[in-house]
C-alpha cells in the first residue's frame, strides 16, 4: 500500500473511467429532492442527514459530467453520522446505496486493528467493495445474456433426451426425412420444456469439478487479507475433473444455464467495469468509529494506544491510496466513506486530527419520539406492522390495528427507551414480538378467527406488568 500525491492515470484506464461515466449507471441520476423522497419512503425524519447524502451523492453524478483533468482533483466529501443506536443512519446509507445501484459495504471499525496485531487489515474493506462491485457487474452481465444462456442451456438438456442426427461424410448416413423428425421431435420437446412438463425427469450430466485442494491458512493473516484467489494459483496446475451428476431436469436446466450464462460473459471486461464502479462510485459505510476515538481525548497506553493505531492506519484509505485486490489495484480517492457513531462517551474531536479532517460534513440525527414511532409503524413501505400483517396474511388470517393501539405502541417504546436503554426504533420490534407471541404461535392452528384486532386494550394487558417492572423491562423489552 503506497500514497501517490499525483494520480497517474493510464490512457487504458482514462477510457474505462469514460466509458463508465457514460454508462447507463450514471444516466437519469436522481435530484436531490428526488433522493430525499426516496428516502422517506423508508426512514422517518432525520432530514438534516437526508439532506447531506443527498448532495454526497448527486455530487458524484456532477463529477462525472466534468469534462477536463479538473475531475481527478475532485474529491467526495465524506461524512459523519452522530446519533444513538436505532434512529436510522445504518439504513439511510444502504437505502442510499440501493438508490444509487452503487458498490455497498458496510465495516465495522471495532473488527479492525492496528497492524501486527490479531484482526482485519483495514484494506479488507476496498477488497471487500471490490468483491462486491464484481458480484454486481456479473450479476448484471449475466442478466444481459440471459435469454442466450437459457437456450443453450436448453440444447444441452435437448442432447441427452434426444441426440441431434446430422449428415456425416459417409454413405451410410441418416436421411433427410430422418433429420427432419430429429429436429421436429427435438423442437417438441423444447416445448416441453420450456412449459416444464419434463421438470421431474432426471438426467445425467457430466460436470467439470475443479480440484482445488482443503488448505488452513495458519497465523493472523487469512486469505482474503493477502488478496489472494486460490483458484487463480491452482487452477492452471490441477487440471479440472469430469464428475457425473444425476438431478431433476428443473436443476439441470438452472445449473447449466448458470454455466452457459459464464462462458458468454468477458470476465476481464467485468472486472474493468467493476474496478471503475468501485472506484468512482463505492460507497463504505464505518460504524462504530466512535469506539476508535481516544475517550474524552485521553492518551497513553493500553486501549488508547491501539485505538489511535486502528485510526491511522484508516487514515491512508481514506485520503486515497491504492489497494491491492485479487482483481487487480483499486485506488480509494474518490470513494465515498460515511461513518457513523453514537460518540456517547466521546466526541468526534476526539477523533486524530487527521482523520477529523477526511470527514469534513458532520450531521446529527435526532433521538426518535412517540411521534416518530407512530409514523415508523405505519408509514414506511417496509413499515413493521405491515410485515406481521403480511406474515400473518400466509396463514390466511388478517391482523388488524386500530389507531389507539399503534399510539399506545409508540408511547411504551419512548417510556421504555427512556427508563431502559435508547435503542431507537429497534425497541418496536422487541414491543411487537413480545405482543404478538401468542398470535404467532396459535395463528396455524386457528380455525375460528379470521380477523385479529388489536386494540389499546390489548397492548395494554399484555404489556403493562412488564413495563412497570424495571427489571421485566430490561430483560425482556
Amino acid at each position: 500500500m503506497g500514497k501517490s500525491d499525483n494520480i497517474v492515470l493510464t490512457e487504458e484506464k482514462k477510457k474505462v473511467i469514460k466509458k463508465f461515466a457514460e454508462n447507463e449507471f450514471f444516466k437519469n441520476q436522481l435530484t436531490p429532492k428526488q433522493i430525499v423522497t426516496e428516502l422517506d419512503k423508508y426512514i422517518i425524519g432525520q432530514d438534516a442527514a437526508k439532506k447531506a447524502v443527498a448532495i454526497a451523492l448527486r455530487n458524484r453524478w456532477r463529477r462525472q459530467q466534468v469534462t477536463s483533468d479538473i475531475r481527478e482533483e475532485i474529491l467526495p466529501n465524506n461524512i459523519i453520522l452522530i446519533g444513538p443506536t436505532g434512529v436510522g443512519k445504518t439504513e439511510i446509507a444502504r437505502r442510499l446505496a440501493k438508490l444509487a445501484g452503487a458498490p455497498f459495504v458496510k465495516v465495522e471499525a471495532t473488527k479492525f486493528t492496528e497492524v501486527g496485531y490479531v484482526g482485519r487489515d483495514v484494506e479488507s474493506m476496498i477488497r471487500d467493495l471490490a468483491d462486491r462491485s464484481v458480484s454486481m457487474v456479473r450479476e448484471e452481465k449475466t442478466t444481459e445474456k440471459l435469454k442466450e444462456a437459457r437456450t443453450a442451456a436448453e440444447n444441452r438438456v435437448l442432447d441427452i433426451l434426444i441426440p441431434p442426427v446430422k449428415r456425416g461424410p459417409s454413405f451410410d448416413t441418416a436421411s433427410d426425412s430422418e433429420i427432419d423428425d430429429n429436429t421436429n421431435t427435438r423442437e417438441k420437446f423444447r416445448e416441453m420444456l420450456r412449459a416444464g412438463k419434463l421438470n421431474g425427469r432426471t438426467i445425467e450430466l457430466e460436470v467439470m469439478v475443479d480440484q482445488i485442494p482443503s488448505l488452513q491458512v495458519l497465523g493472523p493473516i487469512g486469505v482474503d487479507e493477502m488478496g489472494m484467489n486460490l483458484q487463480d494459483i491452482f487452477g492452471n496446475i490441477l487440471p479440472k475433473k469430469n464428475k457425473k451428476r444425476v438431478m431433476q431436469i428443473s436443476d439441470a436446466l438452472k445449473f447449466l444455464e448458470k454455466e452457459e450464462a459464464e462462458k458468454l460473459i468477458d470476465m476481464d471486461a467485468v472486472v474493468k467495469e467493476a474496478i471503475a464502479r468501485a472506484e468512482n462510485s463505492g460507497i463504505i459505510f464505518i460504524d462504530e468509529i466512535d469506539k476508535v476515538a481516544s475517550r474524552g481525548g485521553a492518551s497513553g497506553s493500553g486501549p488508547e494506544v491501539s485505538r489511535e493505531g486502528v485510526q491511522r492506519d484508516l487514515l491512508p484509505i481514506v485520503e486515497g491510496t491504492a489497494v491491492n485486490t485479487k482483481y487487480g489495484q483499486v485506488r480509494s480517492e474518490h470513494i465515498l466513506f460515511i461513518a457513523s457513531g453514537a460518540f456517547h462517551v466521546s466526541k468526534p474531536a476526539d477523533l486524530i486530527p487527521e482523520l477529523q479532517g477526511r470527514f469534513p460534513i458532520r450531521v446529527e440525527l435526532k433521538s426518535l419520539t412517540k411521534d416518530d414511532f407512530v409514523k415508523i409503524l405505519t408509514i414506511p413501505e417496509n413499515a413493521l406492522i405491515k410485515q406481521y400483517q403480511a406474515l400473518i396474511d400466509s396463514e390466511g388470517i388478517k391482523l388488524e390495528f386500530v389507531k389507539s393501539a399503534i399510539e399506545e405502541i409508540a408511547s411504551i417504546a419512548a417510556q421504555v427507551n427512556d427508563e431502559v436503554t435508547n435503542i431507537g426504533a429497534r425497541r418496536l420490534h422487541t414491543i411487537l414480538t413480545t405482543l404478538l407471541d401468542d398470535i404467532l404461535f396459535n395463528a396455524p392452528d386457528n380455525i375460528e378467527n379470521e380477523t385479529f384486532k388489536i386494540d389499546a386494550k390489548i397492548v395494554n394487558d399484555k404489556l403493562k406488568d412488564i413495563v412497570k417492572s424495571s427489571d421485566l423491562s430490561k430483560f425482556i423489552l
